[in-house]
């Protein structure tokens, strides 16, 4: 069919932003429909006082060129006319005795650092740096253009051949759980501290996606944004916009209507019907298939998956524990990101913890333009199950309510008693812990705000208050990416319907964006139109700065101390 020209897009997240830019681009006339008052979903802020508290963008891989990730933010506007921060460690593991391994993503500075706290594991630690020195050239070939299922033989084979040279440490990374890895090591504190090189541990991945993060962040392409989370999903929704989209918010969808095997549009929460040609749906995946098209079209391998492979340990990302304190000063020398291994006892107080450890980060040294200045925001965060606090619940986990004449889908909820006693423990147990390191940061707590792996499922829907969905590297991810290539994003015997964003595919924000761009390759596929896509020119390139750890941005502005740089 390939008349076809309006399309309806369920979810304002950078999934479905992305497919609104991108189908914008060729020619589609989209609606996108956002159950919340503003886009971005899990890319987000919101404001309490003069404060905003940015919950999403530690570090956006693609925001500096030199790879094919970059290229999808400039063609969605997300960079341009912003200044991109580069910190030049990635992030600092700081042990129970106080010990810290600062994991440069230099691998010169990398490997000087770790030989000089363990002289004795110099050959690992060798191997090591050197598959990160190959890895920062492979991110030049690495491909997000075009999906893999679009892809001809002849383009399949240039993907490999372009692989070659690098071979041997993709197999060995992939193959390599960097649980075993770091076991490998003989100082104690390199044993631990290299499986939270990613801020938290994640048991089930290779060495592969260390090596894709520490390698994008050493090639200036994994810093954080000027304006933060919020500000690049507003960039994104302004393109959209731009481009001659429409996007509805406060506007919840209930069912995709189908006739005759086919996705003809959506009927809302007031039981308003909207028809379209196509049907794309950005929003949580089991709320797509199970409660949007109420299980039908599951073939048996996505019957499985969303059915049984889900409930398993491990095949869906955790959610977060969140603290935001706001500080009426400023904490010269801090850095800006520090994982801390916690003792059994201070993780006994962190309800649903995963792993005894937490992430600190002084959020004002990554976006000094969100805070006044000489104050400071900090971060901090623990992967963390939604089982302990739903059993705390007693109320909705999510209701939509009238304010100012206005049905809001996203508001807060009440929980409880218990619920809210549960939040104060963490909340004070992270103070404590926090004041032992920074004296005086108690007294300076100006705004305090904490979020749950409930607090998620409220604000976007997610599956168990998820941010990424799917796991990676494991059945369900694997799973997935299996069913993509043989199927397409969408369903098998449903036409006109296409899922996009995290649930998709596998990752982060760059993941969902791509998506966007991939999900509509498909549909100019199925249509015989000729995909196309340009970079927004509307504002000027983005610039960059390079920031040793312990000095803030200003925003405008370039330190003395700092290099600027517009290619690698």
């Amino acid at each position: 069919m390939n008349d076809r020209k309006s399309m309806i897009i369920i979810g304002g997240g950078l999934g479905g932003l992305s497919t609104g830019c991108y189908a914008q681009m060729n020619g589609y006339r989209t609606r996108i429909l956002e159950m919340h008052e503003i886009p971005g979903g899990c890319c987000t802020a919101w404001d309490k006082g003069d404060y905003t508290l940015d919950c999403c963008i530690s570090w956006l891989l693609g925001n500096g060129p030199g790879n094919e990730m970059h290229q999808i933010w400039l063609e969605l506007g997300a960079l341009q006319g912003k200044q991109m921060r580069h910190f030049d460690v990635f992030n600092v593991v700081r042990s129970r005795d106080g010990r810290a391994v600062y994991f440069y993503s230099d691998p010169d500075r990398l490997q000087a650092h770790l030989l000089e706290i363990s002289p004795a594991d110099a050959k690992l630690i060798r191997d090591f740096c050197d598959g990160l020195r190959k890895f920062r050239k492979l991110l030049a070939v690495y491909p997000f253009l075009k999906p893999v299922g679009l892809m001809g033989r002849w383009e399949r084979w240039r993907m490999l051949a372009s692989f070659a040279p690098y071979f041997n440490v993709i197999r060995k990374s992939i193959t390599t759980l960097m649980t075993d890895y770091s076991a490998r090591f003989t100082d104690p504190l390199l044993q631990e501290a290299f499986n939270f090189v990613l801020y938290e541990k994640h048991k089930n991945f290779p060495v592969l996606p260390f090596y894709f993060q520490l390698a994008s962040h050493a090639n200036l392409s994994a810093g954080v944004p000027e304006g933060g989370s919020l500000g690049l999903s507003r960039s994104i929704e302004q393109r959209y916009l731009r481009l001659g989209g429409q996007i509805d918010y406060n506007t919840k969808v209930e069912e995709i209507l189908v006739e005759d095997d086919r996705a003809v549009g959506v009927r809302l929460s007031d039981g308003q019907e909207l028809r379209s040609d196509i049907v794309v749906s950005a929003a949580d995946g089991p709320t797509t298939v199970m409660k949007f098209l109420k299980g039908r079209y599951l073939n048996e391998d996505y019957r499985r998956l969303y059915t049984e492979t889900i409930g398993e340990p491990g095949m869906v990302f955790p959610g977060y524990f969140i603290l935001f304190l706001a500080l009426k000063k400023t904490f010269p020398g801090v850095d800006p990101c520090t994982t801390y291994l916690l003792t059994e006892d201070e993780a006994a107080e962190m309800i649903g913890i995963r792993h005894p450890s937490i992430n600190v980060q002084f959020r004002s040294l990554h976006y000094p333009e969100l805070s006044p200045e000489g104050t400071t925001i900090v971060y901090a965060t623990y992967f963390c199950d939604i089982a302990p606090w739903r059993e705390l619940d007693e109320g909705p986990e999510q209701v939509t309510r009238v304010r100012a004449g206005e049905k809001l889908h996203t508001l807060p909820v009440r929980h409880g008693r218990a619920y809210s006693q549960g939040k104060r423990q963490v909340r004070e147990a992270m103070l404590n812990f926090l004041e032992q390191r920074f004296p005086g940061l108690r007294d300076a707590v100006v705004v305090r705000d904490t979020s749950t792996p409930l607090t998620q499922v409220r604000y976007t829907g997610n599956y168990d208050g998820t941010v990424l969905g799917w796991q990676p590297f494991v059945e369900s991810g694997e799973k997935l990416e299996e069913l993509v290539k043989k199927h397409g994003p969408g369903l098998p015997g449903l036409a006109g319907f296409y899922q996009s964003g995290v649930w998709a595919t596998t990752g982060g924000l760059i993941r969902a964006a791509a998506s966007g761009r991939q999900v509509m390759q498909f549909v100019c596929r199925d249509d015989g139109k000729e995909f196309t896509a340009s970079i927004d020119e509307t504002a000027p390139p983005p610039t960059h700065v390079v920031i040793p750890v312990g000095t803030p941005p200003v925003p405008g502005h370039e330190p003395e101390h700092s290099r600027t740089f517009e290619s690698l």
